[in-house]
């Protein structure tokens, strides 16, 4: 090791020593040069010689005392036998003639005569020369780095995609779960960039987009690369923020770059994530026509109707804000098919489990179909953040293998987020028993709810408490379970206010959701007094004025308000009937902290059922 060492040492070394560039040169250079100026400059070593009278060194001279006589310009150095001094002449002064004219003769002493005219001589030329040269330096380095600025300039508009090639290793379908009718929709792309010819002979002209759309996190951009390698072409990818600079007309020459680039890589795919960055509906800025951002878009629509029939290229762009987007931009021609990426299925979840299980160590009685059931509402990337929180988990706790506890408390974790201890009373733990109890009674009654899958006072994010259902597939709601929705919201402050005759913050939450949900009832599904019509008072762009009209605006309010009071009331009257119950529960969590289904069954009984399908149907009962 030490001997590695060394030897790495070494090379070090040697590598410095070879990073002689013209810059250092020429920078050791001038630093050389500075010192010896500033060297010969200098005063004489530190040493107090006498001075005396010339005539004094010639009365010296004459009586012997003298050895030798070092003349330099004007100054006479004498060494005597014991000391040194020095003497001064006037500028222009012979010595010799001097000492010839006092009868002195200089035959028996040394005399030694220095030159230093050349030097100086030098050192004037150099003093001279060196500020010259350290402005041309100046100069010179500051036209350098402002040709740099130039050049970066110019390169503003050039695109910015990253090109995953043929050979990187690239993403299939199989690689992709949940989203089986979005993959059997862009097959059809794989298969023309493949075999365009198939397609030429019946007429088909080239699909020249693909507009992707869903919510964050369920496989966009992984689907798009998936097309692309499957198709087995280039793809460049770039996100729409990318194409905006700060200096005009930049986005729209880097559109160009970006399709002139992609155009020489034929066959190839563009794919534009977050494409309403770019593409929202043009006349909303406030510079008009001039706007950097619609400059961009219009570029893109010009690129896009330009694609000659020839050419082998396909946009596939992805965006979870459909309803933005300019109309120019997803019509015909342009974007020709949209593919909708939905929330996966219990059966689209437990496909993705399995992909993002893979090299994970996992025990035998892992119920995979039960973690798909228990994870409705999650994305892709939910999915996949859980099984990474639960090997962090696993791996935290020293275990082998990742067991079912570790996948639920993953879940619960992405879900509601991590545990906290937070310093309680026991008025705050019992309030927030009650108030999770409350909503865990009123779901049990309630026929149409899902069943109770845990109850917990353990805080978690920014809740003291929560009451988790077992959640089923809905392809619709009705308004019945909307009604009963609202009720077990409502059921934590009607605890509050049954057992203590108070009401505490702890609630806000859930009177907001509460309140979300009736007025959407309202003003969007048509669930109310006022009909079957949309009254979404909600302003669609700034410029808009509202839809509805103050009167309305107060029909609605009063018909939210009359929704959630029926419901607080519906909620207080089944907890009055369930009052043993209520208290029951509420003990259990103030000792447990934590009911699981299994036990909330064996302390209150099982869950009502429906006979039948006509529920479905039934009028709400408020």
């Amino acid at each position: 090791m030490a001997n590695a060492k060394k030897s790495s040492k070494k090379q070090k070394i040697f590598k410095v020593k070879l990073n002689t560039s013209w810059k250092n040169i020429f920078l050791y250079g001038i630093l050389m040069v500075i010192t010896s100026f500033l060297f010969l400059s200098a005063s004489q070593p530190g040493e107090q010689v006498e001075t005396i009278p010339l005539s004094q060194a010639i009365s010296d001279v004459k009586e012997g005392k003298v050895k030798e006589i070092s003349i330099l310009d004007n100054k006479l150095t004498i060494k005597e036998k014991d000391k040194t001094v020095q003497a001064f002449k006037e500028p222009g002064a012979d010595t010799y003639q001097l000492f010839k004219d006092a009868g002195v003769s200089l035959d028996k002493t040394k005399v030694l005569v220095k030159d230093e005219t050349g030097l100086n001589n030098w050192v004037n030329i150099i003093s001279s020369i060196l500020p010259i040269l350290l402005m041309v330096a100046f100069f010179y380095f500051i036209f350098r780095q402002a040709r740099g600025a130039q050049e970066n300039i110019f390169s503003f508009g050039q695109s910015r995609a990253k090109l995953f090639s043929k050979n990187t290793p690239g993403v299939k379908f199989a690689d992709v779960a949940g989203v089986d009718e979005a993959k059997q929709e862009l097959t059809e792309i794989v298969d023309f960039l493949k075999n365009p010819g198939k397609y030429k002979a019946m007429g088909a002209r080239t699909p020249k987009g693909v507009l992707m759309v869903g919510l964050s996190g369920t496989g966009k951009t992984l689907l798009a690369r998936a097309t692309a390698g499957e198709a087995n072409v280039p793809f460049f990818s770039m996100a729409g923020s990318e194409f905006m600079e700060m200096l005009v007309g930049v986005g729209a020459s880097r559109v160009r770059d970006l399709f002139n680039t992609a155009k020489k890589s034929q066959p190839a795919i563009i794919f534009i994530d977050e494409i309403d960055a770019i593409g929202r509906q043009r006349g909303g800025g406030l510079m008009g026509g001039h706007d950097e951002r619609e400059q961009t878009l219009n570029q893109i629509l010009v690129e896009m109707d330009g694609f000659a029939p020839t050419e082998q290229l396909v946009v596939i762009a992805a965006t979870n804000r459909p309803d933005v987007l300019d109309p120019a931009l997803i019509r015909p021609g342009r974007f020709d098919r949209r593919v909708i990426l939905d929330m996966p299925d219990v059966v689209g979840r437990k496909a993705i489990l399995a992909i993002h299980a893979r090299g994970k160590p996992f025990e035998k009685e892992v119920d995979w179909e039960k973690i798909a059931r228990r994870t409705v509402g999650f994305s892709g990337a939910d999915i996949e953040n859980m099984l990474n929180e639960s090997a962090i988990l696993a791996a935290r706790l020293e275990k082998k293998a990742i067991d079912m506890k570790d996948l639920e408390e993953a879940a619960t974790k992405v879900k509601l987020g991590p545990e906290k201890k937070r310093l309680q009373s026991d008025d705050d733990k019992k309030m927030t028993a009650y108030h999770e109890a409350g909503h865990a009674l009123v779901s049990w009654e309630m026929p149409h709810m899902d069943p109770v899958h845990r109850i917990s006072i353990v805080s978690r994010g920014l809740s003291l408490g929560h009451t988790m259902m077992e959640p089923t597939e809905h392809v619709h709601e009705t308004k019945t379970r909307l009604l009963e929705h609202i009720s077990v919201m409502l059921s934590g402050r009607a605890a509050e206010s049954l057992i203590f005759d108070e009401m505490t913050t702890g609630a806000s939450d859930d009177i907001a959701k509460a309140t979300e949900v009736a007025r959407t009832m309202v003003v969007e599904y048509g669930m109310s007094e006022l009909g079957p019509i949309n009254l979404d008072g909600e302003k669609k762009r700034y410029f808009e004025q509202a839809t509805v009209s103050q009167e309305m605006a107060a029909k609605i309010d009063e018909q939210v308000r009359k929704i959630t009071d029926a419901a607080y009331k519906r909620s207080a009257s089944i907890l009055i009937k369930l009052r043993k119950k209520l208290d029951l529960l509420a003990s259990e969590l103030l000792k447990k902290e934590t009911i699981e289904s299994e036990e909330f069954a064996k302390l209150i009984g099982p869950k009502k059922t429906i006979v039948g399908h006509s529920v479905v149907l039934a009028p709400a009962k408020a």
